[in-house]
């Protein structure tokens, strides 16, 4: 399907990837992971043509249908649901086409191009949209405003649902659970589980590429490699991998020494020179195997928590609210120091509102929360990140809030976030979401907090760095509420679960496996509710609606019932006409032998095409009447 031959790609001078070969079959699914900047996303500009390679070639189908997610997402005026519609090109292709051929009252083209709209279903086309929609947070209401009227994040999530909308052959998804919550990335997991066709996922999410994926390509130190399985059989491949590279290389090193002990004993003897030369020359000769070392440039962790407060925060009856909607209520919530919880329930429940209360930038609309004196507050969402200070360096931030230290310590410390070298002193502005987000935390790391709350922290991170927060949290002395789609993140940094839901929030005693069954359930509920609601609802003008939407739908069966309609007049025409020819007998004379042969095969074809035609429009017209 998708062949790689001998590809480089580079960055300005720096290899990216190196005489790649590989073959993309149909109907795998791979997941693409490497440390950040190792060439993922240019492999995937690579296959939509916006780059090409420094050496090598490609090969693609002309036919290959290749959905993304765009980077960007202009200011649009239309609907969130005719945004992710126009996902589907083949569709608006021919609904372009049938407006075109209406105008023209073209009645053969209009009949031809409803026949093609039946073929690739797009009489369900909004309802399938809507459902992606549905999946990925937007509820009824939302899915009625404009574009324009959504944040950065959300114009994310539309384009994610419009690459999901196209009629594809080849799915690349870079970074798709980005600004996704728990239950929108589970979804979204099991939407690319029953996917079809080939994709190829960049993630840093080890439970999402375990449950949808069948192959990993990792790419280091500039070649990929494939590995048959999940994410985490990759990781177990890749350990025995590098435990043997380990022991060849001491292999390797023992060899070598011995052979140089030769040489700079015997190297200066004129009787034993010319060995001493054939073993520098085996030296040069052999591959030299890298030493394996801790491949993750991350390494940071918590100091010690001191003069802590008991409790760190209490709330009593408290109520969230904007203006007159109500999101939370009759809180009654304590933390004490050392407690690790995660904060479950579905989009827009108010997970995010209440870690705002906790951080003090969000005051109860009734109620009381009571933040101890003293407390300091490690608080990371992705509005923090937009507040660090573009013109200013790591550097700069970190001595903003460090007392008196020295730079060499400050240079230490941001060594553990990969903060090296002149990276230090480089404007914030040139850095990636990633960096960013390393930097963010960072800085909380290094003020020691009593408590951290933690509202997606793993946006933009790569795995090396998951896994070294994941380790620091751990070993993190001090309370943390976490609210995290990263189910592993979950699993090994939090000991309890709060579940928030219809406005409430109360102790969740099951596991993740147990939440997603639960979510699942909430879903089923609140469609039969919101179908109730609106069958309720459909008042004099909304049935005027309806029969108006069922009259569309209509149209094109009716167009084609009159097309089986002409057609058979035709025919019938056709056969009424042979059977007063044969109904003349000098028809039957000898002379006539070869004539009547090709009327009675005439009356044959005729016939078999009639009963066809009349058996589609018999079809047709029980369609029709379902309506």
């Amino acid at each position: 399907m998708i062949t790689l031959r001998n590809v480089t790609l580079r960055r300005g001078k720096h290899i990216l990837i190196e005489e790649l070969t590989w073959t993309i079959y149909q109907q795998q699914h791979i997941g693409v992971i490497g440390a950040n900047g190792c060439g993922k996303t240019s492999l995937f500009n690579l296959l939509l043509g916006n780059l090409t390679p420094d050496l090598g070639d490609i090969g693609l189908s002309r036919q290959l249908k290749i959905a993304h997610v765009a980077q960007e997402t202009p200011a649009y005026q239309q609907s969130a649901l005719e945004f992710v519609l126009e996902g589907d090109q083949e569709l608006k292709v021919l609904e372009q086409a049938l407006t075109a051929a209406e105008n023209a009252e073209d009645g053969e083209k209009i009949a031809l191009i409803h026949e093609q709209l039946s073929i690739i279903d797009a009489y369900t086309a909004r309802s399938r949209a809507a459902q992606l929609l549905d999946g990925l947070g937007f509820s009824h209401e939302e899915q009625q405003k404009s574009v324009n009227e959504f944040s950065g994040g959300w114009r994310v999530r539309l384009n994610l649902a419009q690459a999901l909308m196209c009629r594809s052959d080849v799915l690349l998804l870079d970074e798709p659970t980005n600004h996704l919550d728990l239950d929108a990335v589970v979804w979204l997991e099991q939407w690319l589980m029953r996917y079809p066709g080939t994709l190829l996922l960049i993630s840093h999410d080890r439970d999402f590429l375990d449950k949808t994926v069948g192959h990993i390509a990792h790419i280091d130190n500039q070649r990929l490699k494939l590995y048959t399985g999940d994410y985490s059989t990759f990781e177990k491949q890749r350990a025995e991998a590098l435990l043997l590279q380990q022991k060849n290389y001491e292999k390797q090193q023992k060899q070598i020494s011995h052979m140089m002990k030769f040489v700079n004993r015997f190297g200066a003897k004129a009787t034993k020179a010319k060995q001493a030369q054939s073993r520098l020359k085996a030296i040069e000769r052999m591959d030299v195997i890298c030493a394996v070392q801790a491949e993750s440039p991350f390494y940071f962790e918590f100091k010690p928590v001191v003069n802590c407060p008991t409790p760190l925060i209490q709330i009593e009856n408290a109520t969230i609210a904007y203006g007159e909607k109500v999101v939370l209520q009759q809180l009654k919530f304590s933390i004490m120091p050392g407690e690790r919880i995660a904060i479950l329930g579905p989009n827009g429940a108010g997970k995010s509102s209440f870690i705002k209360l906790l951080a003090g930038e969000l005051a109860p609309a009734k109620g009381e929360c009571h933040i101890s004196s003293g407390l300091k507050i490690g608080y990371f969402a992705q509005h923090q990140v937009d507040h660090l200070n573009l013109e200013e360096s790591p550097l700069e931030h970190l001595k903003a809030i460090a007392e008196n230290a020295q730079e060499l310590e400050l240079r230490k410390f941001l060594g553990g976030f990969d903060f090296t070298g002149d990276k230090v002193k480089e404007a914030v502005g040139k850095f990636s979401g990633g960096e960013k987000s390393r930097l963010a935390l960072a800085l909380i790391v290094w003020q020691r907090p009593h408590l951290l709350l933690l509202d997606e922290p793993t946006n933009h991170l790569d795995l090396e760095m998951r896994q070294a927060l994941s380790i620091a949290l751990q070993a993190y002395e001090g309370a943390m509420i976490l609210v995290s789609h990263d189910r592993f993140l979950v699993r090994s940094t939090t000991d309890s679960l709060l579940l928030v839901a219809n406005g409430s929030m109360e102790p969740f005693t099951g596991d993740l496996q147990d939440y997603q069954r639960w979510l699942l359930d909430f879903r089923k509920e609140n469609t039969k509710v919101e179908n109730a609601s609106k069958k309720i609802e459909v008042t004099a003008k909304g049935k005027r609606l309806q029969d108006a939407r069922e009259r569309e739908l209509r149209k094109p069966l009716l167009q084609k019932i009159k097309k089986f309609e002409s057609e058979m007049e035709k025919l019938q025409k056709q056969m009424g006409e042979i059977e007063k020819t044969l109904a003349d007998s000098d028809i039957y004379h000898a002379e006539n032998k070869t004539q009547l042969q090709n009327i009675l095969l005439s009356q044959s074809q005729t016939k078999k095409l009639l009963e066809t035609i009349e058996h589609d429009w018999l079809k047709a017209c029980e369609e029709y009447d379902k309506f």
